[in-house]
């Protein structure tokens, strides 16, 4: 079966084509069935779990008489539960913390560098409708094979992080509920369990609970705004000890990549959770519901988070130095008395919303590392998934602040380069008319048959080169980043990323086709 980017095209592979979405699936075993056959002794109880609604459906394809016409609208309550979540305040808050920016800098630096996030990671999310494929299995028709392995080990790291942040501070927030009476150690493991229930279960169970999570959860966050606002936000708290000139200049970078990556992150997983919508669903809409199912929370919570920081009052200055942002949560609602103990109880929860398709796609990344994986039952990987960042997460809960500004930096690189190629292999070589034509689709898992990917992967290296030559952490400081800003310099890895790889991968991939015809 092939795709194009409208409905017929000459496919230059493997000849005429057309639309994916007029003709049935082809004929194959189900993926309950083929576990249970792989399995042996273990069949019979691997059948009882697929049975009582377990998902055994992993990284194979969704084919077109498989599909599901209803939750179109799951686009975007999806992303808005995903992100309505305690996890997205400490961002915010590094505005200040890290980068002394007043809070009208940092408000718009969230929406403009938040606009530009959200735009890349809808347009993948477009490519799980018209595919039928994981996002890491997209990556393999640019990328090859091998490349896609690549790519899936950077998700896996990805993913993996973004939990071990998200159970970190859920754990910290339950904690600080009532000091002294839940270790930080136990909250952690409470996170990291729920997280992993809708998971193990799998699509539906985690598309039904991020429907509604949401609610509950955005009523608290206006009451925070309310609180927040009662104890006194000062919009020039920040203003005498903010830099000025080229410093700022280089400070708005630096925190604009960390909230690039906020959104970015969710481009390697985005296409995981609409693959089964029918391959006619309009582009489009996917692509709105999607961009405004990330950009609405998350500059809406984030923006909370920064304004949050310019509470002057020194109890509050001080809940923040002791408890993070845990700690200045639990006394901005304070004022409540018990009922804010109970609303800190629940944004704690909310944690799960996010971490869900952390948990979720880390299985299935794990499970495109090769055949051997993939013949591993997806829940299996889901639970691996877990014991590792729930062990990281409690080696490391000390240090939540400093984890986060270094991985969220780190994260923007890899996720900048990589929607740029894949874009570029879409819109230029996939396209109708273009050197392909098309995606043949039945070939996701046939090495033979797929980019050899040396253009992918050498454009993914280019791209690594700018990354480090623009670059700014507390470690390491590229020569361009360097020279972009004052002191400290300034963050332009993932703009170097994606131009580096952006410049270089469609010369190399249209040699990779002249010579090789794939």
């Amino acid at each position: 079966m092939s795709l194009q980017a409208s409905d017929l095209s000459h496919d230059k592979e493997k000849g005429a084509t057309v639309d994916e979405a007029s003709l049935p699936g082809p004929t194959e075993v189900s993926p309950e069935d083929a576990l249970v056959r792989r399995f042996g002794r273990f069949g019979p109880l691997l059948a009882k779990l697929f049975a009582s609604g377990v998902e055994a459906r992993g990284v194979e394809r969704v084919p077109e008489d498989q599909r599901e016409t209803k939750n179109m609208w799951n686009n975007l309550l999806m992303w808005w539960s995903v992100n309505t979540v305690l996890t997205t305040i400490p961002i915010g808050t590094l505005a200040q913390e890290f980068y002394t920016l007043t809070l009208p800098h940092a408000i718009a630096t969230i929406i403009c560098f938040g606009a530009l996030g959200g735009i890349a990671t809808a347009f993948i999310s477009t490519l799980g409708p018209r595919t039928g494929l994981r996002t890491m299995i997209i990556t393999r028709f640019s990328s090859g094979y091998f490349g896609g392995t690549i790519y899936s080990i950077l998700n896996i790291l990805t993913q993996l992080g973004f939990s071990v942040t998200a159970v970190i501070l859920g754990g910290q927030t339950l904690a600080s509920v009532n000091p002294g009476t839940l270790p930080l150690v136990v909250g952690i493991i409470i996170i990291g369990l729920l997280s992993l229930i809708p998971c193990f279960v799998g699509y539906h169970l985690v598309h039904y609970y991020e429907r509604y999570a949401w609610i509950v959860v955005f009523i608290i966050v206006m009451f925070l705004w309310g609180l927040g606002g009662h104890a006194g936000f000062d919009i020039n708290a920040q203003k005498p000890i903010e830099d000025t000139g080229r410093a700022l200049s280089a400070d708005i970078l630096s925190f604009g990549g960390i909230v690039f990556g906020s959104f970015t992150g969710w481009a390697p997983v985005a296409a995981d959770y609409n693959c089964r919508l029918p391959a006619d669903t309009s582009s489009t809409k996917v692509f709105l519901l999607t961009f405004f199912g990330l950009w609405i929370p998350i500059c809406f919570v984030e923006i909370l988070g920064a304004a949050l920081m310019t509470i002057t009052n020194p109890t509050y200055v001080q809940a923040y130095a002791d408890g993070s942002t845990g700690g200045l949560v639990a006394q901005v609602l304070s004022p409540w008395g018990g009922f804010g103990k109970f609303l800190l109880v629940l944004l704690g929860l909310s944690v799960v919303a996010n971490n869900i398709p952390n948990t979720y796609s880390a299985g299935l990344s794990m499970q495109t590392l090769g055949r051997p994986f993939a013949a591993v039952p997806r829940f299996l990987w889901t639970f691996l998934a877990f014991v590792i960042y729930t062990v990281a997460a409690v080696a490391g809960r000390e240090h939540f602040s400093e984890i986060l500004s270094n991985f969220l930096s780190i994260l923007s690189y890899w996720t900048a380069f990589f929607i740029a190629i894949v874009a570029e292999e879409h819109f230029i070589f996939r396209r109708k008319g273009g050197p392909l034509g098309g995606y043949n689709l039945d070939d996701w898992d046939t090495p033979s048959r797929l980019p050899l990917g040396f253009a992918g992967i050498l454009a993914g290296c280019f791209g690594v080169v700018g990354a480090v030559v623009g670059m700014s952490e507390v470690w390491y400081t590229g020569p361009l980043g360097k020279k972009a800003g004052a002191e400290f310099g300034a963050d332009l890895g993932f703009e170097l990323a994606a131009g580096f790889a952006a410049v270089t991968y469609p010369l190399l991939r249209w040699l990779e086709i002249h010579f090789t015809g794939r």
